[in-house]
């Protein structure tokens, strides 16, 4: 039987991607430890930027991490100043590209050849062949490194200039004639050509903001925020709520976070300053960092006057089962709630469909894949068909997954926003819009906190490491406490502190602690977490305690799924 097609009973589609990278500028000196802000500028960021403004109709939620925004901002000024007055960039590896002088002693140069092997070996080097001979010949020297005095000029020029060229956007790949000769060439490059690859780089992350930003304007793309240095605000305001969805997990000494509910204030009131500064505008929603959520929560973002915000299909499942509502069938998932007496609009993503995006559909064709999706909403919409407040949301990170895809997942984005925006039966859309029009919510009484990972807080506490780390921090936060009542620290003093407390507040350091998670990935995270923490003792005038001296967290050494970098939203059956 056919059903009439209308405006009132089209599905609600939501997308919505998560632009984020923590703090990776190290204090004092501010070099950049690891290169992942930019690599994903010049390729994530400016591809699905591309995608959007080729798809009028296309719409999606696209959010913000703010301090991912200040690194995009920083990146921008750094090669701008080197291509206008030969300033050196802070950033080892993109300066290795940059620089005619190539770094000199040997280890140096084994490390950018090590580093220029941090690809997927599938779909970015594989598919160049000139790269995969300089690959070959790069994992020799990383097996045989008494042999680094042999890394000549040229093949270290080569491998970066190759490195770069495979991290560029399928977008800018098909577009960009400079591009398009340098990858031709193929070997030999010059001074000349990587001064010219330099200002591809430069002109990319010069544009990222401002390309979203006129989406945004146009009406196109909703953008949204996550508090300043993304936190796990619920954790922030009780260490306790992760029992809430783990009543046996084991949690740290710390008992609970000194002040956590100012620094929650902190963190909401300056990511919307932030944002305010890149885009012009006050965002209407926000995805809490990890969809984070605790009942308690939802005031901070209430008094800050957002309008929305999202978390995962767990929260929502161990919400509902708490309360002991009859609905539990997954039409209730595709639902807008309002929970306890707040005004906030809560939104749930579906696990099954985002993950799909994130870890199946990569390995399919194209247009299978999109197909695919689209059965499963058209399916959808027909159980909600009665249900015209009925809302999917498709939620995921917008930047890790598409190495997984062939040519940067072009061909998936592009069929997919074009399948979702003229789909007779789906609306694709914006949270910001559905509150224009009214959308009419369920009411649930409080939430379980937890996060979009399996609807608890796993990733983030209760494993022995992540445990340590909540305890430095705590103790961190503690002699923060103490020097900011003395009143010995000047404003700027006071300000600069404060961000760097910020920093190592993130989320990303807890994510990465743990056996499962691979060693390299672990081992770059556990460092940079001490030095971030070393510089915050240091901004307060105080000496850093011994053990930030010592390794804490190792990792299993094995191979996570898609490297680590992401989660399923529910645990694998």
């Amino acid at each position: 039987m056919s059903v009439e097609t209308s405006a009132e009973n089209k599905l609600n589609v939501v997308l919505c991607w998560h632009m984020h990278q923590p703090e990776y500028c190290d204090r004092p000196d501010g070099e950049y430890q690891l290169p992942w802000t930019y690599l994903h500028a010049i390729k994530d960021y400016v591809d699905m930027a591309a995608h959007l403004e080729a798809e009028p109709q296309a719409r999606a939620v696209v959010n913000f991490a703010p301090t991912l925004l200040e690194q995009l901002d920083d990146y921008d000024r750094q090669v701008r100043a080197f291509l206008t007055r030969g300033k050196k960039i802070r950033d080892p590896l993109l300066e290795a590209l940059a620089n005619p002088v190539l770094p000199a002693e040997p280890n140096s140069r084994l490390q950018r050849v090590k580093e220029c092997l941090r690809a997927n070996e599938k779909n970015l080097i594989q598919r160049n062949p000139p790269f995969v001979r300089l690959a070959e010949m790069a994992q020799w020297f990383i097996e045989h490194p008494d042999s680094a005095l042999y890394i000549g000029d040229q093949f270290l020029v080569d491998l970066l200039m190759w490195y770069h060229l495979a991290w560029l956007g399928e977008t800018v790949r098909l577009t960009d004639p400079r591009v398009q000769a340098l990858i031709e060439k193929g070997n030999d490059y010059s001074v000349h050509d990587r001064r010219t690859l330099v200002e591809v780089i430069g002109e990319l992350l010069s544009g990222v903001i401002g390309r979203y930003r006129e989406l945004a304007e146009a009406g196109r793309v909703e953008l949204s925020v996550t508090p300043y240095a993304h936190p796990i605000v619920p954790l922030l305001l009780d260490l306790n709520c992760a029992r809430e969805a783990m009543p046996d997990v084991q949690l740290p000494l710390l008992e609970k976070y000194p002040g956590g509910e100012e620094r929650v204030r902190w963190h909401v009131r300056e990511g919307i300053r932030t944002f305010e500064h890149y885009f012009g505008f006050r965002p209407t929603g926000c995805w809490p960092a990890e969809g984070g959520v605790s009942t308690e929560s939802i005031p901070y973002y209430q008094e800050a006057g957002l309008r929305w915000i999202a978390s995962g299909e767990g929260v929502l499942r161990n919400s509902l089962a708490q309360a002991a509502v009859h609905h539990v069938d997954d039409p209730v998932l595709h639902q807008a709630f309002r929970v306890a007496d707040n005004d906030v609009v809560c939104h749930f993503r579906d696990d099954g469909l985002s993950d799909l995006i994130g870890f199946t559909y990569s390995s399919w064709h194209a247009d299978d894949a999109v197909a695919n999706l689209l059965q499963h909403l058209t399916n959808i919409a027909d159980a909600c068909q009665d249900k015209p407040e009925a809302v999917v949301s498709i939620i995921l990170d917008g930047e890790n997954a598409w190495e997984y895809y062939p040519q940067n997942g072009y061909h998936f984005l592009k069929a997919l926003y074009h399948g979702l925006a003229y789909h007779p039966r789906l609306n694709l859309t914006t949270y910001e819009s559905l509150l224009a029009d009214d959308l009419k919510t369920e009411h649930l009484p409080r939430l379980v906190a937890g996060s979009w990972v399996y609807g608890t807080f796993s990733t983030w506490i209760g494993d022995a490491d992540k445990n340590r780390a909540w305890d430095m921090l705590g103790d961190a936060k503690h002699r923060f406490d103490q020097v900011m009542a003395s009143g010995r620290l000047k404003e700027k003093q006071q300000k600069a502190a404060e961000r760097q407390l910020a920093i190592c507040e993130g989320s990303d350091w807890f994510w990465w602690f743990g056996d499962y998670n691979p060693s390299g990935a672990v081992s770059d995270f556990e460092r940079l977490f001490r030095s971030q923490l070393t510089a915050l003792y240091h901004l307060l005038g105080e000496e850093p305690p011994e053990y930030l001296a010592h390794v804490f967290a190792r990792g299993s050494g094995g191979t996570a799924e898609a490297g680590g970098v992401m989660r399923r939203g529910a645990e694998a059956n």
